[in-house]
């Protein structure tokens, strides 16, 4: 796992390269054997459109949402993909500029208007995107593309038409929720996002959204905050991607990446100014660890958990064992923005440069953390983790908080296990062994990774010149082990006769079982769903 892969060719830079929607899906070449059990789509959202008006968009995340799909029926696969008719999007393209301000990428000025209705846009405030271009999920029955705002966007899964522009701020009180939701198995949604408080205060907020029932209503009107906790820093709330959701608890990371609230609300004053402006590092919180209980739902307020600095972007899982939760995420050393490494200008460079801005970020490690529930009775200055399996401790101090050493479960140099992905559906907030992600080398994706996290083995796939996407893992039905399935990734292949592919793996070995070319290179791809199929196609309903 710990192999290095060059990368001379830079054909990594395709998969950052705007590319155009298809009218209908077209065919693919299969290769191998598609399990006959597997009928479904495969839905992924990434950025599609990076250049508007021939200006760059600047950031990874401000590429302008496209969603694709690969559908399996039969031993057959078919792919689609459409741009997402946002806002964002239909008056890029109608104006031939940037309108909405993205995530490192400021709008730019009507030249069609004078300087003095420039001045008062200014003045007025922004808008905030609706670019839902990182993840896909159900609610329900609706699927929704989501960015990290408080704008979500239904879309169809079968034809990919854009359905309707949701504002959650009808529902809930938040500025934006993550892009990872947690569902429990009656459809239940769990969510978190920062708000105001009380006395202008930041918070964050965790929300409910009930499952869809019969003759009631859309699930997100039902939708209600069921647990507020608290920020460290009034005006300065840390940057949320994910959360951890146990059995019986909730698991949120409060991270030392802040956003500075008054530069938020005062950049949008001064032409040129972008979300990633207003991020900014607090080198002294290091990190915090907040709980709530679940039934009922309640802020564990005595329970004060701390550790070193480090930037968090993905929960892999966690779980209750005992009187402990037991929390796996992949993180990034230190107070240094990894955002902040992703401009698409870094990541196109020739192979050797890509490799020396990536010596300057922080270092990747997949760690766990152990966090007692029972810690009152104990005494100051001892190791409070009795868990046999694990090396991580927590140390109670005189002042009531509980310091956290993580045990490290895999680490290689410039080495990432990034965008985690489990037997959900078996696991979440249970006690697992296996964890399965997109292995960034030096930040360019090219391998799968399977991570043992009992045995802290793993094994990786990689193929020469290809490029890799999020693994989702889907069950064989029936299955007994907790691997026994196979993992589904988009591919690139620049160069090949036909450059992407939808990888079918073994989800044991690692093996490859099938792969459904297509003629046509996909640009990155961040997250998404498989839908399994509703019905068999080929059966004749009485």
């Amino acid at each position: 796992m710990a192999s290095r892969v060059e990368h001379p060719a830079a054909g990594y830079r395709k998969i950052f390269e705007t590319v155009e929607e298809l009218e209908e899906p077209i065919p693919a070449t299969v290769l191998g054997l598609i399990p006959s059990w597997l009928k479904g789509s495969v839905l992924r959202m990434g950025p599609g459109l990076f250049k508007v008006g021939g200006e760059p968009l600047n950031h990874l995340f401000d590429g302008q949402a496209m969603i694709h799909k690969f559908d399996l029926q039969n031993g057959g696969v078919t792919y689609h993909r459409r741009f997402i008719r946002t806002d964002a999007y239909v008056r890029a393209v109608t104006e031939n500029r940037v309108v909405i301000t993205e995530f490192g990428t400021a709008a730019y000025p009507d030249p069609c208007r004078n300087i003095f209705s420039r001045f008062f846009t200014y003045f007025r405030g922004i808008e905030v995107t609706d670019n839902c271009m990182v993840n896909i999920y159900p609610v329900g029955e609706d699927f929704y593309a989501v960015t990290e705002t408080n704008f979500i966007t239904k879309v169809d899964p079968d034809s990919l038409e854009t359905l309707e522009k949701v504002d959650l701020c009808k529902y809930l009180s938040v500025n934006g929720v993550t892009a990872h939701p947690h569902t429990d198995p009656d459809g239940t949604v769990y969510n978190i996002g920062n708000c105001f408080g009380k006395n202008m205060s930041l918070a964050y907020n965790i929300v409910k959204i009930p499952p869809a029932q019969e003759g009631e209503g859309e699930p997100l009107e039902k939708s209600q905050v069921v647990v507020q906790l608290p920020s460290s820093e009034r005006l300065k709330p840390s940057y949320v991607h994910s959360f951890g959701m146990t059995e019986n608890h909730f698991v949120f990371v409060e991270q030392p990446v802040k956003i500075n609230l008054l530069k938020f609300l005062s950049a949008w004053s001064f032409r040129g100014a972008t979300y990633m402006d207003c991020f900014e590092s607090n080198q002294s919180m290091g990190t915090w660890f907040h709980l709530a209980s679940k039934d009922p739902a309640g802020y564990m307020s005595s329970h004060k958990f701390r550790t070193s600095a480090f930037n968090i972007f993905h929960h892999i899982n966690a779980y209750e064992d005992d009187s402990f939760i037991v929390v796996d995420l992949c993180t990034w050393k230190g107070f240094d923005f990894v955002y902040n490494y992703l401009y698409l200008a870094n990541l196109k460079q020739e192979w050797e440069e890509v490799k020396k801005a990536a010596l300057r970020a922080p270092q990747p490690e997949v760690r766990r953390y152990v966090l007692p529930l029972d810690i009152h009775k104990e005494e100051p200055g001892k190791n409070l983790v009795s868990l046999s399996y694990t090396t991580a401790t927590a140390v109670l101090h005189t002042d009531g908080t509980v310091w956290l050493e993580p045990e490290v479960l895999f680490s290689g140099p410039r080495l990432a296990f990034e965008f985690p992905q489990i037997n959900y559906s078996r696991c979440s907030g249970k006690k697992y062994s296996f964890a399965y992600g997109l292995g960034l080398n030096h930040f360019i994706p090219d391998r799968i990774v399977k991570l043992d996290v009992q045995s802290r083995e793993s094994r990786a796939w990689r193929e020469d010149g290809c490029y890799p996407s999020e693994p989702l893992f889907v069950p064989t039905p029936g299955a007994r082990d907790e691997d026994d399935g196979v993992l589904l990734s988009i591919v690139v292949k620049p160069g090949a006769e036909r450059p992407a592919f939808l990888l079918l793996l073994d989800a044991v070995e690692l093996t490859e079982l099938a792969r459904a070319e297509v003629d046509a290179v996909i640009p990155v791809t961040l997250h998404g769903v498989y839908r399994p199929a509703t019905s068999d196609p080929d059966r004749e309903d009485p």
